[in-house]
């Protein structure tokens, strides 16, 4: 009696995550918010907020991550608001406690009802993942996986929430230091009206880390390819 009342709270949280999902969607794509995602009137509502900007980009940032945002917009708009290196800082910031919401929702309302549908073929992966959490969510991190679907799927599995956070904190670094700094290098030129800047080694270097940027994931292949020879 107990076990079918525990799957059946589990089939109610799941089905509230696919709503959530759902209505996270339709609320970016087809609302007024869609239009408050721009450079300039996220601007204007954070010049508003004076010197409580950084804090509430950030969390705009956060709920974002969680109404399934594009990451790379929200960004960019850190970018170019604040410029590439409190950009940086606060788009770490925002992203590591969107990634943390999201997770602990896919955790609360879908894990239960995942763990009942893997069976024994599919347990040793979500046991494999608890083992090496930290190096499963860096590698991902640094692949670029799609950065929201991660963070939910994530709270689906056995990964200890520290694990998950350190190799996020960790493995969104490089992109987004390469991405803020690269469009805020670009944004500073901009706003100095400067076009000599635009040949400047700033630029240049912000533009050769975002082209390295791309590469990672063959690097990241080849030392695991050659850690698997060299222990054969």
């Amino acid at each position: 009696m107990e076990s079918h009342e525990k799957q059946i709270r589990a089939v109610i949280k799941a089905a509230v995550l696919v709503v959530f999902v759902i209505a996270a969607v339709v609320i970016v794509r087809f609302t007024p918010v869609k239009e408050f995602l721009t450079a300039e009137r996220l601007g204007r509502f954070l010049e508003d907020r004076g010197f409580l900007a950084p804090l509430a980009y950030m969390i705009v940032y956060a709920v974002g991550v969680c109404l399934f945002v594009p990451g790379t917009l929200l960004t960019t708009l850190g970018a170019v608001i604040f410029g590439p290196y409190f950009g940086f800082l606060y788009v770490w910031v925002g992203a590591m406690l969107g990634s943390s919401m999201a997770f602990f929702i896919g955790r609360y309302l879908g894990r239960d009802f995942a763990a009942s549908l893997i069976g024994d073929r599919l347990r040793k992966y979500d046991e494999a993942i608890e083992r090496k959490g930290f190096a499963t969510v860096l590698y991902l991190r640094l692949v670029y996986f799609p950065f929201t679907p991660m963070n939910f799927g994530m709270g689906l599995t056995r990964v200890r929430f520290r694990d998950y956070f350190a190799g996020t904190a960790l493995g969104i670094i490089v992109g987004a230091f390469i991405f803020t700094f690269f469009v805020g290098t670009v944004r500073d030129v901009w706003a100095s009206g400067e076009w000599r800047g635009l040949v400047s080694w700033k630029l240049f270097f912000s533009l050769g880390l975002f082209v390295f940027s791309f590469f990672i994931p063959k690097i990241i292949e080849r030392v695991k390819a050659f850690r698997r020879s060299d222990a054969g």
